[in-house]
């Protein structure tokens, strides 16, 4: 199996970058074909993924899960499903330039920190909260992530013409004359991906019961998840209460994807992150 992970590993990787230049061509192009091309290989990428994932699973006999590697290939499957559901959702492939390349940086950054060594689950892990705890967190992040490169894109579309010329592209590339509101895309993302990590929250709330005898022992990750929770919080708050619209509320999501990034890769260079049970090792 191991042979056909090393195996795996550019191939969905040269595949999400294929997708990436596509969804770029269509961009510069009215062509139906190319945009159907970009959503198969896209496709072809989730796919890979799965098969990496799947086969990982197999042979590790566990969830993969546990080290750096292993949850940023299953972070960047959850970005590339998710996106392709927006892109049948919305009948649009505008925002597959910001998914395909975050997905392929999520992967680069995988294929950096693969281990061939399979590592044990520790006994905190060894639960049966640890998939969903896991599942329900990183479909949160790549509802984020999106919604962070859609709210990207909508700040450009205030400062250049190509880009706000875009919000008029749907299936195939045809131009329907009517624009899409990226802001409220973003907003929609945000929302879904807030209850994703509302759910993790509150498993991770009783699985620490469980394990520890406590709902919360303030370990510095979990902290940190309760403040990219607040963060996303505020965004919702003050986009439904304070009326906040435009560049202001997409800034938020770019800066609460930041504190998402942070959470979930930049603990480890803390000085607590050694009391923490939750850093992801290399």
């Amino acid at each position: 199996m191991l042979q056909y992970i090393i195996v795996e590993h550019p191939a969905f990787a040269v595949t999400g970058l294929l997708s990436l230049v596509f969804y770029v061509g269509t961009w510069l192009t009215p062509s139906k074909s190319v945009g159907r091309a970009a959503t198969a290989l896209m496709t072809a990428a989730v796919l890979l993924n799965a098969a990496l994932i799947t086969v990982r699973w197999v042979e590790a006999g566990r969830a993969p899960f546990k080290s750096l590697y292993e949850s940023a290939v299953f972070l960047a499957f959850n970005i590339g499903l998710l996106y392709l559901a927006l892109e049948r959702l919305y009948k649009t492939r505008i925002f597959g330039v910001p998914a395909a390349l975050i997905a392929l940086a999520t992967v680069v950054f995988a294929l950096t920190k693969w281990d061939a060594e399979i590592q044990r689950l520790p006994a905190a892990l060894q639960s049966g909260w640890f998939v969903p705890h896991v599942w329900v967190y990183f479909v949160g992040y790549a509802a984020v992530a999106i919604a962070a490169g859609i709210s990207a894109m909508q700040i450009l579309s205030h400062r250049f013409e190509f880009v706000r010329k875009l919000q008029t592209l749907k299936f195939g590339s045809v131009l329907s004359g009517e624009e899409l509101n990226l802001e409220k895309i973003s907003y929609d993302s945000i929302r879904f991906g807030f209850v994703m990590l509302t759910l993790g929250l509150l498993v991770g709330s009783v699985w620490a019961k469980a394990a520890w005898g406590d709902f919360w022992v303030w370990d510095p990750k979990e902290n940190w998840s309760l403040v990219t929770w607040l963060v996303y919080g505020a965004y919702l708050h003050l986009r439904k209460v304070k009326g906040w619209r435009g560049d202001a509320a997409a800034w938020v999501a770019i800066i609460g994807f930041a504190v998402v990034i942070f959470t979930y890769v930049g603990i480890g260079m803390l000085p607590t992150s050694d009391e923490s049970a939750h850093v992801y090792t290399d």
